[in-house]
């Protein structure tokens, strides 16, 4: 298997191939965001890029969460935390979703051959679908407005360890290799490697630190959301 992270999606085209299974990572704090509404019984997450189609869809009676700069947009009836989407309030539900980052990134690779959101809350399945099915793996890392972040980085270079745990993998690139340098210095305390970081700064200017805890979390859900062509929806992959 050859595996490649992309630190931004302004860099993806640079990457892309056609047979590619992409892995699209927000770990603060969409990704952690996405898993917890399909572990909790959503039947699908309609993930769009842009706030008025998400509008509209609210229009429509759709349950929306919206997201942007770290705070829940007025008109929807979720923001961009993994709390807010209780067993409740979503099970059996189809959710519309949009963020600053997360959602962007997924619209890039939709035309991926597999298209999976992964983050440390659901590292093992995805670990466990990405060696069932792919060939070429490229973690895309959702960033902020195109720049490279520091904690998807470091999820990029935790996955490629737990992922050489099971299979052997071609690892030319240099972005993995900073990727794994950087997750040998933080994994003994991510959260606190990660406090220095600028989007952590914005979770704390927002009141929702407290999020980052769980999205560093290993393990917390098991289930890989998958991008389903047909439907254009996001749903648990089997």
């Amino acid at each position: 298997m050859e595996l490649d992270i992309c630190f931004s999606p302004a860099l993806y085209p640079f990457y892309r191939q056609k047979n590619d299974t992409v892995i699209v990572v927000d770990v603060f704090r969409a990704s952690a965001t996405l898993c917890a509404m399909l572990a909790n019984g959503a039947s699908a997450v309609i993930s769009v890029a842009d706030i008025e189609e998400a509008k509209r869809y609210k229009s429509r009676g759709y349950l929306v969460g919206a997201e942007r700069n770290a705070q829940q947009c007025d008109f929807a009836d979720f923001g961009n935390s993994p709390f807010d989407y209780t067993r409740e309030k979503v099970a059996g539900k189809e959710v519309v979703f949009t963020t600053t980052n997360g959602t962007r990134a997924i619209d890039a690779a939709k035309k991926a051959k597999h298209l999976f959101v992964g983050t440390f809350s659901n590292i093992e399945a995805l670990v466990q679908k990405t060696v069932e099915v792919a060939e070429r793996v490229i973690i895309l890392c959702a960033g902020w407005n195109n720049r490279a972040s520091l904690e998807d980085t470091l999820f990029g270079g935790r996955f490629t360890e737990k992922l050489l745990e099971k299979i052997e993998a071609s690892l030319e690139s240099d972005a993995v290799k900073i990727a794994l340098e950087l997750w040998q210095s933080a994994k003994e305390n991510p959260l606190d490697y990660l406090k220095n970081s600028e989007h952590y700064h914005r979770l704390i200017a927002n009141g929702v630190e407290n999020d980052a805890e769980y999205c560093l979390k290993e393990n917390s859900v098991s289930v890989t959301p998958v991008y389903d062509k047909r439907s254009n929806k996001l749903i648990v992959s089997h």
